[in-house]
């Protein structure tokens, strides 16, 4: 494997047992070499699949066939070494902003050693007096920001953000889309997002990687050729987003060959 290449995913295919008996297949020959300090995203149609692949990376589950590999390592279970980001953020509710950003240090038995790190996380996301605030307490914006930095304190190879910005406003949304960019940039930190916001996917990304309805395979592949920071009316953005929406109407329409890099 390359040096470059940090997770490697080679002919993923899940299916699962639905309330009837019947079988489902949500995914089928998965295929992707994500790179080392990427930022990709993944998006399809709900229901193609994109949160059990996410969660096949994070060891939550695990595929009938196929590999997946973390730094030449296989995936057998979950790791701090892979953060993970849900949608509402799931905060500890009896923990302080603090004490959730550093209950991976404490699980892992690291806490005294890089106890610094909290008050320097704390301040990449901007917390500063919200220490002691406890979740009920703080916006939804702040919860998913203390959410990222619990899962970015530990190093990770990969961070992998389901949704996290799907409950907040739109406003929120932008604000957390920009400070991920931030730490992205300071932590060179490889992320791998599920979004259904095409928007997002090209203001943060990359390289998006479209799925198709059940069962998800990957159809294509973009590569985001625009510098940071983005427009979002720009010319170029504008573009490519039409781009990608029609390509989404037609996968939807029928099935896409598969695509394998």
């Amino acid at each position: 494997m390359s040096k470059d290449i940090v997770l490697s995913i080679k002919g993923v295919d899940r299916t699962y047992v639905d309330e009837d008996g019947g079988a489902v297949e949500a995914l089928r020959g998965i295929n992707l070499d994500i790179k080392r300090g990427e930022f990709v995203s993944i998006i399809g149609s709900s229901g193609c699949g994109k949160t059990t692949l996410l969660r096949l990376i994070a060891g939550l589950d695990a595929p009938e066939a196929g590999s997946i590999a973390l730094e030449g390592e296989p995936i057998t279970g979950t790791d701090p070494h892979r953060g993970y980001v849900f949608q509402q953020g799931s905060l500890f509710p009896w923990l302080t902003v603090e004490k959730n950003i550093a209950s991976g240090l404490v699980a892992r038995g690291v806490y005294r050693e890089q106890k610094a790190d909290v008050a320097r996380y704390i301040e990449l996301i901007g917390l500063q007096g919200f220490e002691k605030a406890y979740p009920h307490q703080i916006s939804g914006g702040m919860a998913q920001r203390v959410a990222i930095a619990r899962a970015l304190i530990n190093r990770p190879s990969a961070l992998l953000l389901d949704e996290p910005m799907g409950a907040l406003d739109s406003f929120t949304r932008a604000d957390i889309q920009d400070k991920l960019l931030e730490l992205w940039r300071k932590n060179a930190t490889t992320m791998l997002l599920v979004t259904h916001v095409v928007d997002e996917a090209i203001y943060l990304s990359d390289r998006i990687v479209i799925m198709t309805p059940r069962p998800g395979k990957i159809s294509e592949i973009l590569d985001v050729k625009m510098e940071h920071p983005r427009h979002r009316g720009g010319p170029a953005f504008l573009s490519l987003r039409r781009d990608i929406l029609e390509k989404l109407n037609l996968a939807s329409a029928a099935p896409q060959p598969e695509y394998i890099i």
